[in-house]
């Protein structure tokens, strides 16, 4: 936590929703950090010791998907939470890192800001009503 702040490094290749990503973290009151691919993402992680959770689209441009950044980050830096959207893939969180929570775009705010807080505050399981 960065200032008593959790920071969510978002991973979103289209700049629209990037912004709006980016509002949506700084309104939960976390802070917000942005890149546009999963390349971008590795190197801040391995720059900064302050990431607590990361919210990545899956399909965007570079060496890997969002799924395949989400089990990077899971076997790299474990203790970094992880949420996984799409406007096309449906996955099954089965095909996510353990503890990582899945939900198709459009996604509502309410449940990606509900996800955040659950998922840094160590709660394990979301309600089914919120599982994207």
């Amino acid at each position: 936590m960065n200032n008593g702040k959790a920071v969510v490094l978002v991973v979103e290749d289209s700049a629209i929703i990037r912004m709006g990503a980016i509002d949506l973290v700084i309104s939960a009151r976390y802070e917000a950090l942005a890149v546009r691919d999963a390349d971008e993402a590795i190197r801040i992680l391995e720059a900064r010791d302050d990431i607590d959770l990361v919210f990545t689209d899956v399909e965007m441009p570079g060496t890997m998907d969002g799924i395949k950044l989400a089990h990077y980050i899971r076997d790299r830096w474990p203790p970094v939470k992880l949420i996984v959207a799409s406007g096309k893939a449906i996955l099954e969180e089965s095909s996510l890192p353990e503890g990582s929570r899945f939900f198709p775009k459009p996604y509502s705010d309410h449940a990606i800001t509900d996800a955040m807080a659950r998922l840094l505050s160590g709660e394990s399981r979301l309600p089914a009503a919120w599982r994207g």
